[in-house]
């Protein structure tokens, strides 16, 4: 399956989410568990089992445009600003889901001769991700 398609809706209040145009790159999804070191005086080897996961950095890459009051690059910097819990829901052509509470912060990337602008939403979860599979 192509990455082409996948969605990033987002909201805070509202019973519907807002599609964030001009996404162009999304994170790794998933959990990466600790693995914790716990043997006991009697055994022969190590063991281990997993503790607490980490997804990683969950940023999002976005072209750059702020025409209007409704532009994604605007809607994040005021939440970002507000310090607003929001909750996303990212969609693959395939229809699996991944459903997040996060706070985020907007990065405008830098500029070169050709080069195009972008903006990196960087989220902090606030929620487990909740994966839902397609009917």
């Amino acid at each position: 399956m192509l990455a082409n398609g996948i969605t990033l809706g987002y909201k805070t209040t509202e019973t519907s989410y807002t599609i964030a145009t001009g996404l162009k790159e999304v994170p790794e999804m998933g959990n990466e568990p600790e693995k914790v070191e716990n043997t006991t005086l009697a055994d022969s080897v190590k063991h281990y089992e997993f503790g607490i996961g980490d997804p990683g950095d969950m940023e999002y890459k976005f072209k750059y445009e702020n025409s209007s009051a409704t532009s994604p690059y605007r809607v994040f910097r005021e939440f970002e600003k507000d310090k607003t819990v929001v909750s996303f829901e990212e969609t693959y052509p395939d229809g699996t889901k991944f459903h997040f509470d996060a706070m985020v912060s907007v990065k405008l990337s830098s500029g070169a001769v050709n080069g195009a602008v972008e903006f990196t939403l960087k989220t902090a979860l606030q929620s487990d991700i909740e994966v839902v599979d397609p009917s």
